[in-house]
């Protein structure tokens, strides 16, 4: 099996890790804040890169917005992180940036970002600014989370055995 293959089912067991822990979020506001998918972002940023940490999440929000467990605030508050995640750590390879990109990506970036869908599309009032803190919250929870993981990962050699193994 080639690597792009191996890759892509990597790919789609963590968006069905993320949408299977998708019961656990944290409501504040009109945001449901959901740490797992925010420990995906940064684990998919660090295993597979910025572009497949993006399908991951974009993915991951389709499926929980049609089953009912998240609402469209799920894109902006998931996709923005995991590129940011994704680029900080390939120029990098430090675990550190990707935390930076994820926080940034999702809390900032994608605070802003969710306003105008909150306002258009599912009509409800927010403010402008009124999604950074639950963002930023919610994204340094599950990146904080994401670090344990991959240390623990490093420590027992499954990142090492996936690179020789799956030509990640």
């Amino acid at each position: 099996m080639n690597s792009k293959v191996k890759k892509i089912c990597i790919a789609g067991v963590l968006i069905a890790l993320a949408v299977a822990s998708s019961t656990f979020y944290i409501p504040i506001g009109v945001a449901k804040c959901f740490p797992v998918q925010h420990m995906i972002n940064v684990l998919t940023a660090v295993l597979l890169g910025p572009w497949y940490a993006v399908a991951v999440a974009f993915c991951t929000s389709v499926i929980r917005v049609t089953l009912g467990t998240g609402t469209l605030l799920a894109f902006p508050g998931s996709m923005f992180g995991a590129l940011l995640a994704g680029q900080f750590f390939a120029k990098t390879k430090k675990i550190f940036f990707a935390f930076i990109g994820e926080c940034v990506g999702t809390g900032i970036i994608g605070g802003l970002a969710a306003y105008p869908i909150a306002i258009l599309l599912m009509g409800r009032e927010a403010a402008l600014f009124g999604f950074i803190i639950p963002f930023t919250v919610s994204s340094i929870v599950g990146a904080v989370l994401a670090i344990i993981m991959i240390g623990i990962m490093h420590r027992t050699k499954v990142i090492e055995i996936m690179k020789r193994e799956n030509g990640i």
